[in-house]
């Protein structure tokens, strides 16, 4: 079926799914099966990747989880568990059980992260090679959730730990920024972006293989901007998937007539 939007003609082009980039990784903080559902029915070509936030997926029944998973697949989008769920089930002994879960409810990748728990950066790189190994795609990020413990983290050894964790095994290495974005990583305490930081990691390490988490419009600009709008972007709300979608395409006055 051959589908025709409005005003089309006005529109920049984007690369359709499967992208390699320009990617889209949108956070699922609880929605409906019905209401993710509408929404996907009108927004889902522009989502690559649906995080299920944090520990979420515990507290909504596993019929639910199992059906929306299988809907952002129907719509070609990588669903995927959160990294404090993985954080949790290292804690506790429990990889084995998460795999196992997580296989049983469809999902076909994983967050692995260590930004509330002080996991080895070995250990962790074993967790990235056996995710993997167990059939799963692997997101991970570096970054941590403590402001003061993120401080700590000097650039050359969040690089070091970025290529590390990529020969690992991830396909994509998620910056940290939360949901807030504010003062954590490579945002300051008003949420602007730290540019000569940004520019640092990229002289380090290929961008391509980096979503950069920026929930806030701002930030989206920043990037779009700066590293146009093929730019890996996460933590989206999923209120704003049309609105960084427009950005993208330069049909809002922040980003009309810049790319």
């Amino acid at each position: 079926m051959i589908i025709v939007k409005s005003f089309e003609f006005l529109s920049i082009e984007r690369e359709e799914k499967p992208r390699k980039c320009g990617l889209t990784m949108v956070l699922d903080k609880g929605l409906g099966l019905e209401t993710a559902s509408s929404l996907m029915d009108i927004s889902g070509e522009y989502v690559d990747y649906l995080k299920f936030g944090w520990g979420t997926s515990i507290v909504h029944e596993q019929d639910i989880i199992r059906a929306k998973v299988e809907m952002y697949k129907n719509h070609d989008i990588v669903p995927y568990t959160g990294g404090t769920l993985f954080e949790l089930a290292y804690k506790n002994n429990k990889l084995e059980e998460l795999f196992t879960e997580a296989h049983n409810l469809g999902f076909p990748a994983i967050e692995i992260s260590d930004g509330s728990l002080n996991i080895h950066h070995e250990d962790k790189l074993d967790c990235i090679g056996l995710a993997r190994d167990s059939g799963f795609e692997v997101l991970s990020e570096v970054g941590k959730k403590d402001p003061k413990l993120d401080k700590e983290l000097d650039l050359d050894e969040r690089i070091d730990n970025m290529h590390d964790e990529l020969d690992a095994g991830s396909s994509l290495i998620i910056v940290e920024a939360r949901e807030g974005g504010k003062n954590i990583g490579i945002f300051d305490k008003s949420g602007n972006a730290k540019e000569d930081e940004i520019d640092y990691i990229l002289d380090n390490f290929n961008g391509d293989k980096i979503l950069w988490e920026a929930p806030n419009k701002d930030q989206q600009v920043f990037f779009i901007l700066k590293l146009g709008n093929t730019v890996n972007l996460g933590n989206i709300s999923s209120d704003d998937i049309t609105s960084l979608e427009t950005l993208r395409r330069g049909l809002r006055g922040d980003t009309l007539g810049k790319i």
